[in-house]
């Protein structure tokens, strides 16, 4: 086996490594959710009038895994970042590893904030726009399961969409992305989130406005924080190039 192989048997029992660990993160974090998982459904639920309904003993078990599936995911993004991180370390420079590890906390932050924003935000007036329409003639009631994938489908597109910008940072840092490219799709880019937009809220201009404002927002300040990125990128390799001649005499 050559030096080449052998390089890529470690890279790949390096990533097994990371990957197993995150896992074992995400087990921990889904064990600990079930432990509390009553007290995350009453939260839920918590403005309902009356209460769910389900349509079998079975359905219990289901609604509790998937709420506890969802708190674990969000707290394992942290653990999965990290991996991430001490995964690609060993091929960047100093200065590119200390940003690096700046997105680690980011990316949980704006996770929760794109969760928040979903449920707090989205959730409520889709909500109240399909109770109304068939308020007076129809009995609403709402089973479990039915309940809680509408509050998910609701939250967690926009906990991955908020990622935007530490994910545009991430890969610009790397120098896989530049802010001139993201300038150059930005109508296409615009047409996608406004197709998002549209497809998650009701056929109404001020849902689809109060979505896509933020969406688009996201987009500019993935830009902007590319730029700086690309920026402090293009100064640090100056200076580690310069470094690097001095020391070798060159």
């Amino acid at each position: 086996m050559n030096e080449k192989e052998l390089n890529m048997v470690e890279h790949l029992e390096e990533l097994r490594t990371r990957l197993m660990i995150t896992v074992g993160a995400f087990i921990l974090f889904l064990c600990l959710s079930f432990f509390f998982v009553k007290d995350i459904y009453r939260f839920f639920t918590r403005d309902l009038s009356e209460e769910l309904i389900i349509l079998g003993p079975s359905d219990v078990v289901w609604i509790y895994f998937m709420l506890a599936s969802v708190v674990a995911i969000a707290c394992t993004i942290p653990v999965l970042s990290m991996q991430i991180w001490l995964f690609v370390k060993p091929a960047l420079k100093e200065y590119e590893r200390k940003t690096a590890l700046f997105y680690i906390p980011a990316l949980f932050l704006l996770f929760i904030a794109g969760l928040c924003f979903g449920y707090f935000v989205i959730y409520p007036i889709v909500l109240n726009f399909l109770n109304e329409l068939g308020e007076g003639v129809m009995t609403t009631a709402y089973t479990a399961d039915r309940y809680f994938k509408f509050i998910i489908n609701m939250s967690l597109p926009f906990a991955v969409l908020f990622e935007l910008p530490v994910v545009m940072m991430f890969l610009t840092s790397l120098g896989i992305l530049n802010p001139y490219v993201m300038g150059k799709i930005r109508k296409y880019a615009y047409f996608v989130l406004i197709v998002i937009a549209v497809s998650i809220t009701p056929p109404e201009f001020l849902s689809d406005f109060i979505v896509a404002v933020p969406l688009l927002l996201l987009y500019e300040i993935s830009v902007s924080l590319s730029k700086i990125v690309y920026k402090r990128k293009l100064r640090k390799e100056a200076q580690y190039e310069r470094e690097h001649n001095q020391i070798h005499g060159i």
